[in-house]
């Protein structure tokens, strides 16, 4: 028996009940309802739920969840919105900023948490639209504030530069701060979660592989496989948290940056 090592194959799941197939660039593709799908409707649901519950019965002397949310909002509300995006205009964006980081930080624990183990923005599509909607809002603020032609000077010409030296500097400021923006915010997030839940992938099979049908000198390495699985579990727990803090402090640097008024 060979072992079969994963690869980005065991994230494309099939869909959850009826379906239709259909082929699109020599790759069989569904039409159905999948997992990750379910997972954030499961996540946005949970994360209405915890809200509105920590913030449904307020009082001077809080409960445990009351203690929990308000920690968690004050924590989003002071780090990410008030410190990045300044304190004038910060508290229209801390809605938007405490649900997105709850969204993400549930989707992301679900690679870790039991009989889901499947962190739902290791699939592209789903994450590339979570950047999109990023991308709109901060690009609305900016026009908002400066016009449209004000805001697209404001992101692709930097102040004090003059002369010839611009006809270089406006693609490439055009480039990065407004096409290239939501692929990398995409990206770091995708890539994260689909290399971690890989990785643990292949110590977990790969260790049970050995120690099954592998020699007897090789289930030592086995155990030690399952020991690397093990610790790298608990490594991927601080990255799913750090993955969603990141994703949201960029969210507040963007809104900041189409807010200010220089680079």
């Amino acid at each position: 028996m060979s072992f079969t090592p994963p690869g980005p194959d065991d994230f494309n799941l099939p869909p959850i009940g009826p379906s239709s197939e259909f082929e699109f660039l020599g790759q069989t593709m569904y039409l159905g309802v999948t997992k990750p799908m379910l997972q954030l409707v499961l996540a946005a649901g949970l994360t209405f739920w915890f809200l509105y519950a920590a913030a449904k019965q307020r009082s001077m002397v809080p409960g445990k969840l009351q203690y929990v949310g308000e920690g968690a909002y004050g924590f989003v509300r002071n780090s990410m919105g008030r410190d990045i995006i300044g304190s004038h205009d910060f508290m229209r964006f801390v809605p938007y900023l405490v649900a997105l980081f709850f969204f993400l930080l549930l989707n992301n624990l679900f690679g870790s948490i039991p009989f889901i183990q499947f962190p739902t923005f290791s699939r592209a599509g789903m994450v590339y639209a979570l950047a999109a909607l990023s991308w709109i809002i901060y690009n609305w603020v900016g026009v908002q504030k400066h016009g449209f032609a004000g805001y697209v000077k404001l992101q692709t010409v930097p102040p004090g530069i003059k002369g010839p030296i611009l006809a270089l500097l406006i693609p490439l400021e055009f480039f990065s701060n407004i096409v290239v923006r939501p692929v990398t915010l995409a990206l770091r997030l995708f890539a994260n979660m689909l290399a971690g839940h890989l990785l643990i992938l292949l110590f977990a099979l790969g260790g049970e592989y050995l120690l099954l049908h592998g020699s007897t000198l090789l289930k030592p390495v086995g155990v030690l496989a399952w020991v690397l699985f093990i610790a790298i579990s608990f490594l991927e727990l601080l990255i799913q948290f750090l993955q969603a803090y990141v994703f949201v402090l960029l969210n507040a640097m963007y809104i900041s940056g189409a807010l200010a008024d220089e680079h």
